[in-house]
């Protein structure tokens, strides 16, 4: 049996010639991921929306503290009006680190598989033309709480995803426990990093209801410090009017995320379950009750990164000889993986001196010429064969010599051609002698 050997490609992972031993896997990684600080941070693709998230927080807060905390100092005795404009601030970056948690983070991603897996009740032994194209099953079924969950096969990462876990479009990764992706911190919110997004979203709300609590006192206090009605009031603080208006439509968005979030936590649901399976309606193999549920986001322990982005990149092993006949198919794919390219299929590696040559480059006059290397090293009963097809009118510039046209099989005159390429040359110096007894033209 003939195995065709892998291809030879410049492996640019080997060897130190081109500087490839410095590379991290954060430089070669395949997904949409943007990383800092030499792979430390990783944030997802839209992470200059990441920016505007900041602006939207700092430049309110800013207004309050220089506009309204400022000049409740005035207004409270002791260091009350002081603690006002501090926890403004440091409420403000408490949730700006947690925004940095949610988004510079790995979020679950599960590591691509560098080859499919072998599909079940393969064990590698079966070779030659008898080995069947083995065909992965693109959904699964496993057992999770006593209840029957599917899985379904990735074939960007080339692997099972677990439960719960979906491929991000966005990043380009499948991520565990894969919730949803948000544009506003720019990184998917999954396994990982969904107990500080929450913090993030519910730390905002709070935020807003502070700013907003504080410029209604200080619009109380003008009233009562100038005796006017509340609307001369407002007049004289335009910037408490706006920063009421601003947190007053930001309460409904971050509060309301809040609110469905505490929803989704308290029956150990995702965004995308919620969305897809509707576990109000059938049973929900992952709820554990509700004191349990809040427990496994907020008291766990934070699993850690199946990904080491700062790691040196491993030199990938040669791909082994694979058979020509078998082969492993993807769920999607509807050819052997073992297809090494597109169009012609190799089926010898080399059928001697005479099949070495590209097609089209065969003498015209006589067949095979033996200064192309052809003819004039073989036995005589190879060489009064090829005459004789010559003459029988098989053009040597014919695409399809030497074998059936729309199929692979090989003609009778070819397979007798390579089955004798092996043996010696029987009839030393016979050239002479076969040229001197064929017809003269």
């Amino acid at each position: 049996m003939y195995v065709v050997p892998p291809p030879n490609r410049a492996d640019p992972l080997a060897g130190s010639t081109n500087g490839s031993d410095e590379l991290m896997v954060y430089q070669t990684w395949k997904g949409s991921n943007k990383f800092f600080l030499q792979g430390r941070f990783v944030f997802g693709p839209d992470v200059r929306s990441l920016a505007l998230t900041i602006f939207l927080i700092v430049a309110p807060v800013a207004v309050f503290c220089i506009f309204v905390a400022r000049k409740l100092m005035d207004d409270f005795v002791d260091d009350w009006g002081v603690s006002i404009m501090v926890i403004a601030i440091v409420f403000t970056f408490y949730d700006l680190i947690l925004l940095l948690l949610t988004s510079g983070r790995d979020p679950g991603i599960i590591p691509r598989n560098a080859h499919p897996p072998e599909p079940e009740g393969y064990d590698g032994s079966v070779e030659g033309a008898q080995t069947p194209q083995l065909r992965l099953p693109r959904i699964k079924e496993v057992e999770v709480n006593g209840a029957t969950v599917k899985i379904k096969y990735c074939d960007t990462c080339m692997l099972y995803r677990p439960p719960r876990c979906s491929h991000c479009s966005i990043c380009n990764n499948c991520v565990e426990r894969f919730d949803h992706h948000c544009p506003w911190v720019g990184q998917c919110i999954g396994l990982r990093n969904y107990r500080f997004f929450f913090m993030f979203v519910f730390s905002t709300t709070l935020l807003c209801i502070y700013v907003f609590g504080f410029c209604w006192v200080y619009i109380k206090r003008i009233t009562d410090t100038e005796k006017t009605s509340i609307w001369r009031a407002m007049i004289n603080t335009p910037a408490s009017i706006v920063l009421i208006i601003y947190t007053f439509i930001a309460v409904w968005f971050v509060g309301g995320l809040t609110a469905f979030h505490l929803y989704l936590i308290s029956t150990n649901q995702t965004t995308y379950e919620n969305f897809r399976y509707r576990y109000d309606i059938r049973a929900n193999p992952y709820n554990k009750g509700v004191v349990n549920n809040f427990k496994e986001i907020f008291c766990g322990p934070t699993p850690p990164s199946k990904n080491n982005f700062r790691a040196k990149v491993p030199r990938e092993p040669a791909l082994p000889a694979r058979s020509v006949a078998g082969g492993f198919v993807s769920p999607n794919m509807g050819k052997a993986v073992e297809d090494i390219e597109m169009g012609r299929k190799a089926v010898w590696g080399d059928v001697g001196a005479v099949l070495d040559h590209p097609e089209g480059q065969l003498s015209d006059n006589d067949g095979l010429n033996a200064k192309d290397g052809g003819v004039g090293g073989m036995s005589p009963e190879i060489r009064t064969t090829v005459d004789e097809n010559d003459r029988a009118g098989m053009h040597p510039r014919r695409s399809s010599w030497g074998r059936k046209s729309g199929s692979w099989e090989m003609s009778p005159e070819v397979l007798a051609l390579a089955s004798r390429m092996g043996e010696p040359n029987r009839m030393g110096g016979s050239s002479s002698a076969i040229r001197s007894t064929e017809p003269k033209s």
